[in-house]
């Protein structure tokens, strides 16, 4: 299969096919390392506490900094993509996360690696927020559903995969490595990007300051509060963030409606292709981020078993996405991104229901299929949905439409971590209840991606 997205045709767009296969290569390595550093440091924050002389309480806020920041830029970055140019927006970040990885690795205080563990999410930002729309440029728009399947197969890899591999890091080196291992695969991926990223002029324009701003509070407080209500400290703080969050939220839609060049142009959401594949993957999201937080916790409270064993007992779901997302890419190119969509978030439906059934007699193999079933159907939805998303709007709003969904897989995700968090923190909640709230959301999400399926089939017409 990935023979076939460097073959050249008469009249193909994108880069000649030697050229893609470097422009790729560049994408999956800086992407990978972006979205593993929101997870490889979960597992050794005991470590960073014990050795930077820090409570348990402290060393949470070096993984939330990371995904704090991270979220409260992804609108920002797209936009400023536009002005700026896709392809030095993610060189730049990838320059800066591998500057940052390196000052990481070298911190010897709490502090200072707090400020890296910052700056290394601008340069995540700056990569995250405009990556699906470089795809658009990179590929034929005959090979885009394929393409996209890459890079939901990165994401979703690089999601499940963070702890494990953070854990294997910790079992053969010291904590530093962690970040060190970033320098040198980012500086082999800065050597292909500046090889191989296609170029593009900068569009002359200002950005919209203020708008930028009120995305910042609204993304990172909502982010923030979520968190917060996740890990059962909803008291006033939480409260009063999540307010300003809603307040943003809603002078950013007014200023977006007013201003002459706005951050996000409303034009994206006037495609209705566009507004529903991103309603669609936020409900998605927010059921896999319920499934990823509860099922750990399943694993080992309810079943019994080890925190090792907890970990290849969840090993069928990103491994089975490995292997279907590229395919259900492939299947998008050739058909309705809708409702291949549509099929997955069924598959997704029937797994999410199976794992409802886990008690503490459950064998292995009961365990298995029901998590490579969730895999089958997070596989055959994700790539399909994102190609509909991106594929729908022109390609001088797609570094917009790419900056909405990293944002919308950002907030489902913590929200669906955050109800985990309430749930479990009521007398009468249980890991069971949780799951069932996750089954929920994909009943919503189904229900709105075959509301959806006519349209994308006007829009293959096209």
């Amino acid at each position: 299969m990935l023979k076939r997205l460097f073959e050249e045709r008469p009249g193909d767009d994108g880069l000649p096919g030697r050229e893609r296969k470097l422009a790729l290569l560049a994408m999956i390595t800086g992407t990978q390392m972006a979205v593993l550093d929101n997870g490889i440091v979960n597992i050794a924050l005991p470590t960073l506490a014990e050795e930077l002389s820090i409570s348990g309480s402290e060393s949470i806020w070096i993984a939330n900094v990371y995904q704090l920041v991270t979220a409260a830029l992804l609108l920002t970055f797209a936009a400023v993509s536009r002005r700026v140019g896709r392809h030095r927006l993610y060189i730049g970040g990838l320059a800066f996360f591998t500057l940052a990885s390196l000052g990481c690795a070298l911190a010897r205080s709490f502090e200072f690696l707090l400020v890296m563990r910052g700056l290394q999410a601008i340069g995540a930002a700056a990569m995250l927020s405009i990556g699906p729309s470089l795809y658009r440029i990179i590929f034929p728009t005959r090979l885009l559903g394929s393409a996209i399947g890459l890079s939901a197969l990165t994401v979703a890899f690089g999601i499940a995969a963070g702890p494990s591999l953070g854990g294997l890091i910790l079992h053969v080196a010291s904590w530093p490595w962690l970040f060190a291992i970033n320098v040198p695969i980012g500086l082999l991926a800065l050597t292909l990007g500046i090889r191989a990223l296609p170029r593009e002029k900068p569009i002359p324009g200002r950005i919209d300051v203020w708008g930028a701003l009120m995305s910042i509070v609204m993304l990172s407080g909502s982010v923030f509060a979520l968190d917060q209500f996740g890990h059962g400290k909803g008291g006033t703080l939480a409260l009063v963030t999540l307010t300003l969050s809603v307040i943003s939220l809603v002078g950013f839609v007014y200023r977006q409606r007013h201003v002459a060049k706005p951050l996000v142009p409303l034009a994206l959401f006037a495609e209705p292709r566009f507004s529903f594949a991103a309603i669609v993957s936020m409900f998605a999201f927010l059921a896999q981020g319920v499934a990823f937080v509860g099922l750990p916790f399943l694993y080992q409270t309810v079943m019994g078993v080890s925190p090792i064993m907890s970990a290849v007992l969840f090993t069928p779901w990103p491994l089975v996405i490995m292997i279907i997302g590229p395919l259900a890419g492939r299947l998008a190119d050739k058909g309705n991104p809708a409702l291949i969509s549509s099929t997955g978030l069924l598959l997704f439906l029937l797994g999410m229901l199976a794992l409802t059934g886990l008690d503490a007699d459950s064998e292995y193999i009961d365990v298995i299929w029901r998590t490579a079933l969730c895999g089958v159907g997070y596989g055959l939805f994700q790539a399909p949905n994102n190609r509909e998303m991106i594929g729908s709007v022109s390609v001088e709003l797609s570094a917009n439409a790419s900056g909405v969904l990293a944002s919308v897989r950002t907030f489902g995700q913590s929200l669906g971590t955050a109800l985990v968090g309430l749930i479990l923190g009521l007398s009468f909640g249980s890991l069971t209840l949780s799951l069932w709230v996750g089954c929920a959301s994909v009943v919503i999400a189904l229900a709105l991606s075959l509301y959806r399926t006519p349209m994308a089939v006007k829009g293959l017409r096209r």
